[in-house]
């Protein structure tokens, strides 16, 4: 079982390094959920590493999270991406060579940063803490790094599956309650992010975030 979750870690650090050399939406939309669905695996793998067996609990919030994650979500964000007619991220902020290079040096840094404190790892081994740094980091490197509302919005996602994969790490059985409300709160999140986007869109033909905060010079 821990070949397997170290695939499925190795998996979100390959869609972690696609999504920051990527100025396709549509393709980042397919890669946070293709992300989103395989950690939807972890709460079971975890779940039957940590205690020899397959709980309800765990298959539960397992089906819940792959749905959301990697149906409802995408279908949400290619909505909005259908509606505001925009295909890539042309220029961000920051690079997408130099994306990867702060990636890469993240990665080694939430290596070091795990080591450094010493998080104890009830189960998911000893990649998942490390690799839960390296996904938040990734995800608030999107969302501050990229000017198109949904290009932060998939940062968001990728931010919660960094927060997801470290709270089963080091809490398998979590309660059920606060996994599923935080699931929620993030379906609610998306939605009324969609919302925004196709109003944005509309009112200016554009998301691009960093126009709109020029506005009130203009």
């Amino acid at each position: 079982m821990g070949g397997v979750i170290d695939f499925v870690m190795f998996l979100l650090v390959a869609t972690n390094l696609a999504l920051l050399e990527s100025s396709r939406l549509k393709t980042c939309i397919w890669l946070v959920a293709f992300q989103g669905m395989a950690l939807g695996f972890l709460p079971v793998l975890v779940g039957y590493s940590h205690a020899g067996e397959i709980g309800l609990h765990a298959v539960f919030v397992g089906l819940i999270s792959i749905i959301l994650k990697g149906i409802i979500f995408p279908l949400l964000l290619m909505l909005a991406v259908h509606k505001a007619n925009v295909r890539r991220e042309i220029e961000p902020f920051v690079s997408y060579n130099v994306s990867i290079i702060i990636g890469v040096a993240a990665l080694a840094a939430s290596i070091w940063l795990s080591r450094y404190l010493n998080i104890p790892a009830s189960a998911g081994g000893s990649l998942a803490v490390p690799l839960a740094f390296f996904t938040i980091f990734v995800g608030l490197l999107i969302i501050t790094s990229r000017k198109k509302a949904i290009t932060q919005v998939v940062g968001y996602l990728v931010l919660e599956n960094g927060i997801f994969t470290f709270g089963f790490a080091v809490m398998p059985h979590a309660p059920f309650v606060v996994e599923l409300g935080i699931l929620l709160d993030l379906l609610v999140a998306v939605f009324v992010m969609g919302i925004m986007i196709l109003h944005i869109s509309a009112t200016f033909d554009h998301i691009d975030v960093s126009r709109i905060s020029t506005l009130g010079d203009e």
